[in-house]
Formats: structure tokens, sequence, C-alpha cells
């Protein structure tokens, strides 16, 4: 998840900025990136950030990756297959603006709170956060097929592969917070730790059995698609979200931000997505005018 703050924290957690990949430092770059042509469905935001085209007039990503499209419309356009499409309409999920609002104010404290405190308010924050939101296209797009939605496939252990043209680093020395956030497409594969509920979730592996190409999500890549495949189809299994843990992850990493230690994508990391099957049901509901 993303943190809110455009500090650090909230970058890495769960915050109105996107995500991007980090590469292991044993692997050479050229083997992580990867042409548009390989996921042709894969939406450019405006300025930073993902979608994936799931129907001829639709768009996924996170909620909190068009904050900007929101308040400014003249950024109410997506790129698709290198052409640019006009988004018509913008659906967040239903409660999405109230989490939003609780995770700033969280987040606003980050900086002073007591680790143990913070993460048990974190936690809540978590399990509240629906971070997700449709776009709407002016007119269908006839160029690029559709990526089907996964219904329930996904599960743990599954290798799902994470796409993302943001920040990038190595695991050594992560994602400077500084790094351009719209750089090369590359993709990263890493197993699935978590399946159920509103979340999957998914860790920058660097051990002897971990995928070769594993890898970490950093700025500029939220919203971005996380597939798996299926008796050879492709599905979309989640969205880029950002930096998740365990309760111990959340409170090293506040401790971590408090002293100035800490760096986004390094190996043990954990990360999620927003599970798309968990968000079936509105997703049809929104696509069919309900």
């Amino acid at each position: 998840m993303k943190f809110l703050l455009r500090l650090t924290l909230p970058l890495l957690l769960l915050g109105p900025s996107a995500h991007a990949i980090v590469i292991r430092h044993d692997q050479p770059d050229a083997r992580y990136r990867v042409d548009t042509q390989t996921i042709p469905v894969l939406v450019d935001l405006p300025d930073e950030g993902h979608g994936t085209l799931i129907a001829p007039r639709w768009v996924i990503t996170a909620a909190h990756a068009v904050g900007m499209m929101q308040s400014m419309p003249e950024e109410h356009f997506v790129i698709i297959h290198g052409t640019k499409r006009a988004v018509s309409r913008i659906v967040v999920y239903p409660d999405y603006p109230a989490s939003r609002d609780a995770w700033r104010a969280l987040f606003k404290q980050v900086k002073t709170a007591r680790p143990d405190a913070f993460v048990h308010q974190y936690m809540a924050a978590m399990a509240a956060m629906h971070d997700i939101a449709l776009l709407e296209l002016a007119e269908p797009v006839n160029d690029v097929t559709p990526m089907p939605i996964d219904r329930g496939h996904a599960r743990v252990g599954m290798v799902a592969t994470l796409y993302g043209a943001g920040a990038t680093g190595t695991d050594l020395t992560g994602a400077a917070d500084n790094a351009s956030h719209r750089t090369r497409l590359r993709r990263a594969q890493d197993r699935l730790t978590r399946t159920d509920g509103a979340w999957l979730r998914y860790v920058f592996d660097c051990s002897a059995n971990a995928p070769p190409l594993s890898g970490a999500t950093a700025g500029g890549d939220s919203g971005g698609p996380v597939t798996i495949d299926v008796d050879g189809r492709t599905y979309l299994a989640g969205v880029i979200h950002g930096l998740d843990g365990t309760a111990e992850e959340v409170k090293d990493i506040v401790q971590q931000m408090q002293d100035g230690t800490f760096r986004m994508g390094i190996c043990g990391q954990q990360f999620a997505a927003a599970r798309v099957g968990f968000y079936a049901e509105w997703i049809d509901q929104t696509i069919a005018g309900h």
C-alpha cells in the first residue's frame, strides 16, 4: 500500500503518489525491461501511475492514483497503446474518500508517533481502505483487447507478474526519494503470500528459492497491473497499491522513518495490491450502469 503523505512513509505504504519496479542487484536491468507491446492493456495516467483496460470503455486503477485527475479537468485523459484517450468519468469506490481522509490524518503524525501505537491505527486504517477506482472512457478502445479480471483463481504460492514504468533501483540501494517517477517499463515476478479479503500480498524475495526476476514497487507505478496466468490465459488479479507489512514490520518501518534509515524496495519487504476478485461485483455493476 502506499502511505498518503508524500513524505517518506506515506509514499511507501499508501499515498497519492505511485510505485515502480526495484530490481535485484544480481540480475541485469535488461532482463526486467519489457516493451509496451508485451502488455498493450497497460494504461499510463497523465502524470504518473498506471491502470489496466478491462473493458472497451473501462480502465481500472488505484483510487489514490487519480487524485490529480479529479481536481484537474485538463488531465481527464489516459494513454493506451500509444494513443491519448479522453476520460468521461472517474468512479472511486464509495467509501474511499472517507478512508483516504482518515489515512491522511494518521500519517500526519508518523514522524512523532510511538511506533507501537501507530501500528495499531495503521492496521485498522488498512482494513478500512478500498483503494480502487474505475475510469470510463469517452470512446471505446477498438485496437486493444481488454484483459479479463480474475474472479477467484489467485492462490498463495502462485507467481504473479507486476508492471511499472516509474522509479527504479536495486535491493541494495532501494529507490531514491527523488528518482524520476516515469522511466522505462519493467516487470517483476513475485509469489503471492496472501489472496483473501480485499488485498493481495507479495514479498520482495531475494532468496535462492525466489523467482529470478523478483522485485518491488516504488514511486510511479500505483494502479498498475498484477497479473496471473491460468491455463494459458492471463488475468488481472490485483491493482498495485504499495508497501505493506505485518505489525512488527510496520513498527520497524516507522522507527526507520523516524531515525532516517528507511529504504524503499529492499529484500524482505511486503507489498499489497487491491484484489480485483474482491471487487468483481462492484466492477460489474458500475460497468453495467447500476
